[in-house]
This record gives structure tokens, sequence and C-alpha cells, in this order.
């Protein structure tokens, strides 16, 4: 039996964090079991899943429908999109069966896309090897999550680039379900041509840009990590961007600035699969609304700044212990209305 190999390529940077990245878990799991109940998918389906952030790996190989499990996603941080798809063409070359004149190989794989950023390293070379020497032997589907993804980027790589936004309670589901009904379109569609072609797309959920916008978007959130002082575990701050209006008697302005969303959790792994590059981004506290607990021991706040640059939790003005350099240092409160700059992640 000739096999259709299905490739999820799935952003895993640390502006997944939270629900975004139990949904992208949820998804593959809901998309894993409605394809074992379509006949022509269990014959012909098989999946394997690569995720990326600073690095890229397959955490999945390619396997039959019937026997996979739907991996545990990490995260990390950076959004490595050209590492991503040398991933992907490694794999291509190494999983995929070719035709030869003694047999038939595997159908033309399908590979989803999924990000929800802008790549943080240079993708072009990998986009110019993928359109020489991998696009036509492989349909790409590239869905962007959000409006801050570079849609410029995404079409040069496939016509098939589009964006969904989860706005409305539901449309996750719809969306789950569209990418469901589409490898099941072609797992039946295979044995009566190479053609491959999408399920219907519906304009309320999702838009294919034919001609990309070449505008980048303000980028919607801004990450920081940080290590608990107690546990030395680490784990990561996300601010929302929000936008609030400011109005005088003379004028009338939107100004934006950035909200706390939450703070997670991280396990060691984060640092594994984040971007070893040095990097110098920052971000002034002025600019960031909340501060959030230590999400480990529950201490006062999780944005404290030590001298050697790094964030760690503390209880209040006292003195600790910095995870990080390990050294003993004295906090006390800030009354610096400019605030101060603070190491930021790549996004």
């Amino acid at each position: 039996m000739r096999r259709l190999p299905v490739f999820f390529v799935l952003d895993c940077s640390e502006s997944m964090v939270g629900d975004s990245l139990q949904k992208m878990e949820d998804g593959l799991q809901a998309i894993v079991r409605a394809l074992r109940t379509d006949p022509h998918a269990l014959e012909t389906v098989y999946i394997s899943v690569i995720a990326f952030a600073g690095v890229a790996k397959t955490i999945a190989p390619l396997v039959e429908l019937v026997s996979f499990y739907p991996p545990k996603l990490p995260l990390g941080g950076g959004t490595s999109l050209g590492v991503a798809l040398e991933a992907l063409m490694a794999e291509l070359d190494s999983s995929v069966v070719k035709t030869t004149p003694d047999r038939k190989g595997d159908w033309k794989p399908i590979v989803y896309l999924f990000t929800d950023g802008r790549p943080t390293d240079n993708p072009n070379a990998a986009i110019d090897r993928w359109n020489a020497k991998y696009a036509k032997k492989a349909t790409l589907i590239a869905v962007g999550l959000g409006q801050s993804v570079d849609f410029e980027t995404l079409g040069r790589l496939t016509d098939n680039a589009m964006m969904f936004e989860d706005t409305q309670e539901g449309d996750f589901k719809k969306f789950i379900n569209w990418v469901t009904a589409s490898v099941v379109a072609q797992s039946k569609s295979v044995g009566e041509s190479d053609a491959q072609s999408l399920a219907n797309i519906d304009a309320s959920l999702m838009r294919i840009f034919k001609n990309p916008p070449s505008k980048q978007a303000d980028e919607a959130c801004i990450t920081l990590v940080g290590r608990c002082q107690k546990t030395r575990k680490p784990y990561l701050m996300k601010y929302d961007r929000a936008i609030r209006d400011v109005a005088t008697r003379d004028f009338k302005l939107q100004v934006s600035h950035f909200e706390i969303a939450g703070c997670y959790p991280l396990e060691e792994d984060y640092f594994i699969w984040s971007d070893p590059r040095a990097m110098d981004l920052k971000v002034n506290s002025a600019d960031l609304i909340g501060t959030p607990g230590c999400p480990h021991c529950g201490n006062f706040t999780a944005f404290a700044a030590c001298g050697c640059g790094k964030l760690m939790c503390i209880n209040g003005p006292e003195e600790g212990f910095c995870p990080w350099c390990k050294k003993l240092v004295s906090f006390s409160c800030s009354g610096d209305e400019d605030g101060f700059d603070v190491g930021r992640g790549r996004g």
C-alpha cells in the first residue's frame, strides 16, 4: 500500500506559551481521532511532527495513523523558520519512499506549517532551497496564527499561505475540522491522481494571501524569563500588546503598551529548545503593566531584577540569593517612574 505522508511543522516558540500551545496539542489529538474514523485515511495516512522554536527537531517520526501518538510539545525561545525548513527537507529525504523503476513510492507528501510570529533567523537560503528542490514534490500549507505573522515570507514559501484568527468561540474547532477534512480529501484522492486540493475554506474563519502584505504587523507580545529564588526553576512571563486611548483638550491618540497575560512554569528543556545565539533584546519595565507572582513558590513578585541582569522572584524588600549568578542580593522598592531595561525573549 502506498503511503500518504503528512507532516505537521509546529511553531513552539515562547509566544505560544499557555493556551495557544495547549490548543495546538489538543488540536493535533482531535485531528488524529477524527482521521482514525475514516477508512481511506486509516489505509494511507502516515504522520510525522516537527517542532521548532530556536531549534527544530523531529519529535514524532513518520508512522502509520493507527500507531501515531501525539507528542507533548516543547517550548523554546525563538522562531527559527529557516532551521525548521531544513529539518523538514531532511525528513522528506530520509522518510519518504521515492518511486523507482521497480516500485511505486509514497504519494506526494502534505505539509502543514503553523506559526504565530516572524522568523528570528534568516530563512532566505532555506526558502530558496525549498522552492528549487522540494516545492513541486510536496504540498505545503502555511497557516499564520494571528496578525503578527510575516505573511510576506510565508507567501514566498507557498501559494497556500493563509491566516487564521481565533476570535470567536468555536473558531478553533472549525479550524481543526478544516485540517481534518483536507487530509481526508487528500487521502481519498490518492489512487486517482497526484493532484491535491484543500477542503473548502470558510472565509469568515481564514483567508488565503495571494499577494501577502509587505507591511510588518506590530509584535503581539513580549516574553521574559526568570527563575524561582527558592526552587531555582525557570518561569516565563508573557505580556500582550494592548491599546489605550489618551485624550486631552487638544487631541486624541492611541498609545500601545503591554499588559501581563500570565506567568508560566518552565522546564529546563526550554533552554535546549532556545536559539543559542547571543542576543541583546531589551524592554523597559515602564512599558509593562502588571507584575505576576512566582508560579513555583508563590512569592509576591516574579519581576525582581538582579544586578546580573536576570529576573528572579522575591516576597518584598529583602535579601536573597540570585538563582542565576548565585550572589546575595538586597532588594528595595523602586520609585523610578522611568523604569529600567531588562532582557527579553526573542518571541
